[in-house]
C-alpha cells in the first residue's frame, strides 16, 4: 500500500473511533447504567441503618464530598460522559506507563549495544 492510501485508511479509522465515542452519547440519552457508586451508597445506607437502628426505608446515605466537575457545571454528569472521562484517564495512564516502559527497554538495549556498564552514572 502506498503512502497516500495508508494515510486515507488512518484518517478513516480515526473518524470511525470518534464516531464510536460520540454516537452513543446521543443515541442512548435516556439510558440508565448502575455502577459501583450506586451499589456502594446502597450498602453504606444498609450498614448505617443497622448500626443506628433506623427502620425508615427512605433513608439514604448522603456523601460528604461531591465531584469537582459537578460543582463546576452545577449538576450531575450523565453516566456516559463519566464513562468517557474515565476511559480518557485510563488511556492517558496507559500511555504514560507504556512510554516509561519503552524508554527503559530502549535504554537497556542502547547500553548493551554501545557496551555501557549497567552501573554507569548518567548525566
Amino acid at each position: 500500500m502506498n503512502k497516500k492510501g495508508s494515510s486515507k485508511v488512518a484518517v478513516l479509522l480515526i473518524i470511525i473511533c470518534v464516531l464510536l465515542a460520540i454516537v452513543p452519547l446521543f443515541a442512548l440519552k435516556d439510558a440508565e447504567f448502575g455502577g459501583s457508586d450506586d451499589a456502594g451508597s446502597g450498602a453504606i445506607s444498609e450498614i448505617v441503618k443497622e448500626q443506628k437502628g433506623i427502620t425508615d426505608d427512605d433513608y439514604e446515605y448522603e456523601p460528604w464530598a461531591e465531584p469537582i466537575l459537578e460543582k463546576m457545571l452545577g449538576g450531575e454528569l450523565p453516566g456516559e460522559v463519566e464513562s468517557l472521562i474515565f476511559c480518557v484517564q485510563t488511556g492517558i495512564g496507559v500511555g504514560v506507563v507504556a512510554f516509561i516502559m519503552g524508554r527503559l527497554t530502549q535504554r537497556a538495549k542502547d547500553r548493551k549495544k554501545y557496551g555501557i556498564p549497567e552501573d554507569a552514572d548518567e548525566d
